[in-house]
């Protein structure tokens, strides 16, 4: 088989498993909202609301797509498909298992995955804030300069974050770094590091209790105030997608990726890699449900005073450690 038409089955097959994973962590967060709120939930369309997401899919694609008058047509029109591109993009490294042969299961296996995976994201900004300004429009505006301010300040402390876990792993290869944590996961020596991450990812992703980018008490939507149609649900996919990223990252990163704990291999591992994404996907919906939004002002002093030097200081003591006993 050509290599290019390898490429291009491992992408259908991995497009189709992601979208489908978001349309049902949607379905999903819906009904563990209702759970902890003691409502319901989806449940009138088809068997327990299973249709949901393909009714709400529908009606997005139906809807009336709007363009200001005071918009600029080309980006206002380009800035979601940005977001779900560089969404889509981070899963061309990411490997979700491996074989007994020791491949592993990702359409692209780079030796700098993490390097790239960080590059790619970073690019996801763009079209927020591209969306935000081209809307023509105030409150879309300070959306859009929130989430500049927010990710700058953000993921300075997650690539930190990371450079202990390289250390570590002695790599900055993905499968490689899920190798080196066939003795313990790296949660255990790197567990600052896993806390700061755990905190940027949330407020890389815009989501409560960060999610000041679309704070509707005060910028009505955000930076998607002026969307419809099918152009919001663009916003709305990248949105989820990148939360299954990230819980991706720290599967992989601080939990041993497909390795099984307690030496239960009888469980192939992409299942074990599996449910530890969806236990990842948990935390974030219990967050939304639990913590109120912080203030934006509290956020960036949280993010620069606390984090950043914090994320400075396990950097430091891990790289000390290793040099001591290496």
């Amino acid at each position: 088989m050509p290599w290019w038409l390898e490429v291009l089955i491992k992408s259908a097959i991995l497009l189709f498993v992601v979208v489908t994973s978001f349309a049902y962590a949607m379905l999903v967060e819906r009904k563990v909202l209702g759970w902890m709120q003691l409502r319901p939930g989806p449940n009138r369309v088809g068997p327990w609301g299973l249709m949901q997401p393909a009714a709400d899919a529908a009606k997005l694609m139906l809807k009336e797509d709007l363009t200001p008058k005071t918009a600029d047509p080309l980006i206002y029109k380009l800035a979601p498909f940005i977001s779900l591109l560089t969404a889509f993009s981070v899963y061309a490294v990411i490997p979700f298992g491996a074989s007994s042969t020791g491949a592993t299961w990702a359409i692209g296996n780079v030796n700098a995955g993490i390097l790239l995976i960080l590059a790619i994201a970073s690019i996801g900004v763009y079209g927020i804030s591209l969306g935000g300004w081209a809307s023509g429009s105030k409150y879309p505006l300070l959306g859009s300069v929130r989430s500049t301010a927010q990710m700058i300040s953000y993921e300075l402390a997650m690539a930190l974050s990371f450079v202990g876990v390289l250390i570590l792993a002695g790599t900055t290869s993905l499968d490689g770094i899920v190798n080196a944590q066939l003795r313990w996961w790296f949660v255990v020596p790197q567990f600052f590091g896993f806390l700061i991450y755990v905190i940027t990812a949330v407020a890389e992703t815009n989501r409560a209790p960060f999610d000041l980018v679309e704070a509707e008490t005060e910028l009505v939507a955000g930076f998607h105030t002026e969307y419809s149609g099918l152009r919001f649900g663009l916003f709305f996919i990248a949105e989820y997608v990148n939360m299954l990223t990230v819980s991706c990252i720290a599967a992989l990163l601080f939990f041993g990726g497909w390795n099984a704990p307690f030496g239960l291999t009888m469980v192939p591992g992409v299942v074990w890699f599996i449910l530890k994404v969806c236990c990842f996907m948990f935390f974030y919906i219990w967050l939304r449900a639990t913590l109120p939004r912080l203030r934006y002002d509290r956020l960036m002093a949280f993010g620069w005073k606390v984090l950043l030097p914090v994320a400075v200081l396990n950097l430091i003591v891990t790289a000390i450690v290793v040099a001591y006993h290496g």
